[in-house]
């Protein structure tokens, strides 16, 4: 009797995403983009939550979504001001 993992396609895609926001996450202190990849990540959270119908799940990730895309447009103006030549 063979024994299967009982993954399908989109439960897959979530442990994908979720690994994928983690590791972002966890990056997030070295570089800007790193967030901006946390963002996706957050999205390919949200569309998992929505495709396996935890709807609350999909609109709290659409949330983080928000959230990240404005810290990493506020750590790209904070960047770019640093790096602005003194006058």
């Amino acid at each position: 009797m063979r024994h299967t993992c009982g993954m399908d396609a989109v439960t897959l895609f979530g442990l994908f995403a979720v690994t994928f926001m983690l590791l972002c996450y966890m990056m997030e202190e070295r570089a800007p983009f790193w967030t901006l990849l946390f963002a996706l990540g957050c999205l390919m959270g949200s569309a998992y939550g929505f495709l396996q119908g935890a709807w609350p799940f999909g609109l709290v990730e659409l949330a983080w979504v928000v959230v990240a895309l404005r810290k990493w447009a506020a750590l790209r103006r904070l960047a770019r001001r640093d790096s602005e030549p003194l006058a």
